[in-house]
């Protein structure tokens, strides 16, 4: 389970994220809604190890693991996936997802038969460039890059941003099946609100840095939601 308390931080003298609260227990997606610039993707990046925070605390299992490094959270099964995907163009699929290795105690170092059954396209490109693919195929691998690691958790900025319907849909029914496993917390940040809403368990609306509103899903109406996410 990830706990972050009171998050802090700060970009330079401006406050990005004002005292963020969350709890992702296995089992559940935690989506992260709200409107371009409220801190989301900050949040995801200070929960990845990317941005230090300048107060509150992480704990993952009742560990704090607030200041480590990303590649640090890594080796704690934190998986992340990226705003822009950040796929290595040069090298081919299967070297992509190599790069997890790194985190990885090297018994562990091979790539899951579940990842290709999730993404069987990946499978059939795994000899061809990332750069070579199209926007939702890199978007496919960035995912089961993270799920190399064995995640966790498992931090998703934005996995539907500039895909075509029919991938967005694949991304959907890949995140309610490792939702059903039933042993990784999902953080899912998502504008796309009908693909949040559909998918959300517990739902958390930022405002200019701030939680204005959280909640279970079943506890908040759509409504409600909606105009919250809105304004």
């Amino acid at each position: 389970m990830l706990e972050v308390d009171r998050l802090d931080l700060h970009y330079g003298h401006s406050r990005i994220l004002d005292g963020v609260s969350l709890t992702a227990r296995p089992g559940e997606v935690t989506c992260v809604m709200g409107t371009n610039g409220v801190g989301k993707t900050s949040l995801l990046k200070a929960l990845a190890g990317r941005h230090p925070p300048s107060g509150g605390e992480i704990r993952l299992d009742g560990v704090p693991v607030t200041g480590l490094p990303a590649q640090a959270k890594a080796r704690r099964r934190i998986g992340y996936v990226p705003q822009g995907r950040e796929v290595f163009p040069l090298i081919s699929v299967r070297e992509n997802l190599e790069t997890a290795y790194a985190a990885l105690p090297r018994a562990e170092r091979h790539v899951p038969d579940e990842i290709y059954e999730l993404f069987p396209v990946l499978h059939e490109m795994r000899h061809r460039r990332g750069g070579d693919l199209s926007g939702g195929q890199q978007q496919q691998l960035a995912i089961a890059r993270a799920l190399v690691l064995r995640p966790r958790v498992l931090l998703l900025d934005e996995p539907t941003e500039g895909i075509q319907p029919n991938i967005i849909q694949q991304i959907g029914r890949v995140i309610a099946r490792l939702r059903d496993r039933g042993d990784i917390a999902i953080v899912l940040v998502e504008q796309y609100f009908d693909f949040a809403v559909e998918l959300a368990d517990r739902v958390l609306v930022m405002r200019r840095g701030a939680v204005t509103l959280s909640g279970g899903r079943d506890t908040i109406s759509r409504e409600r939601l909606l105009a919250e996410v809105s304004v």
